[in-house]
């Protein structure tokens, strides 16, 4: 893991706010989340940067060098990213289109509506695991649209200059080895799954595995996580049946895995598109919306699993664009 601007804010957050509480709050995160992600920085810069007392968290020594550098720097980014993003907008607004996503089916879909709509556009797109630093970068106008998604008591927040549409809302899946005995399984419930040991992506900005833990704890119980991945990696700790984990419900099976329902429907997850409310597509929402939700009903058919859940359930999971009487 490699030093970004964004471990400079955070050690910055933290001063200025007196505490990992306060910090936590005002960076719209959880305060055992923010510790696990000081306790990161710490270890790559090599030394503590701060000591935790009762009355708040005082900088060290150490922690002191840190910040005046960091107060040296993030004021130089903050002009060059400010700067850079109104030359973008000026010389790009109308042919270019940069499109930022999360792990999720819809960025094709996205992709190709866009074409549909602005043929002449030059368009890009680049993926980041959370979906806090993608709106960061449309509200800064880094980007002119974005695959984003959440979880239920967990809505992204709301920007001034961007427009947030869920799509859809679908149910989360188990995610296990071929070979594991629960994948002979219809669906599996999450007691049977806390039984095992799991992969989960880290504590972070992205608050899946927060949501997670919240949920299971309704049992009585959290999930071990001996192993921490994301994307390719998290696949390939399950298929070599070191571990279970979760997966949205379109995930497609690949070799050596297999994905199942979770018996009644304890997670969810929503897929929402996202795009800057003066950008090149707010003309054009309502119809890129459509199409992103008709090629979301395409890929529901791709999945096995996950069409017969939608078989079962006729009346969840439809697209906003998609739902009768819209």
């Amino acid at each position: 893991m490699d030093l970004e601007v964004r471990h400079l804010r955070v050690v910055c957050a933290i001063a200025e706010a007196g505490s990992l509480t306060r910090a936590a709050a005002s960076l719209g995160m959880t305060q055992p989340g923010l510790s696990a992600q000081l306790r990161r920085i710490e270890a790559m810069l090599g030394g503590s940067l701060f000591d935790r007392r009762q009355a708040g968290a005082v900088p060290t020594p150490f922690g002191e060098l840190v910040l005046s550098r960091a107060g040296a720097i993030l004021p130089g980014i903050d002009g060059l990213l400010a700067d850079t993003a109104r030359a973008a907008r000026r010389i790009s607004a109308a042919h270019r289109v940069r499109i930022g996503s999360v792990g999720a089916p819809l960025i094709g879909h996205l992709i190709r509506a866009v074409k549909a709509r602005l043929p002449e556009a030059e368009l890009t797109s680049r993926c980041h695991y959370s979906p806090i630093a993608l709106l960061d970068d449309l509200a800064a106008g880094r980007l002119e649209a974005a695959v984003l998604g959440d979880h239920p008591d967990q809505e992204l927040p709301q920007r001034e200059d961007v427009i947030l549409h869920p799509v859809v809302t679908e149910p989360v899946f188990a995610l296990l080895p071929a070979a594991h005995p629960l994948a002979t399984r219809d669906e599996v419930s999450l007691a049977e799954l806390l039984d095992e040991d799991w992969a989960a992506p880290r504590p972070d900005s992205d608050r899946t595995l927060e949501y997670w833990s919240s949920v299971c704890a309704l049992t009585g119980r959290r999930p071990f996580t001996p192993y921490e991945a994301e994307g390719r990696q998290l696949i390939e700790i399950v298929r070599a049946g070191l571990a279970v984990s979760l997966c949205q419900a379109t995930f497609n099976e690949v070799p050596g895995v297999a994905v199942r329902p979770l018996a009644g429907n304890p997670l969810w997850y929503r897929h929402i598109l996202a795009w800057r409310r003066e950008g090149p597509l707010t003309e054009h929402g309502p119809e890129i919306l459509r199409r992103v939700a008709d090629g979301y009903l395409a890929t529901c058919l791709d999945g096995s699993a996950y069409t017969s859940w939608r078989k079962r359930h006729p009346h969840a999971a439809l697209p906003t664009a998609a739902a009768p009487g819209t």
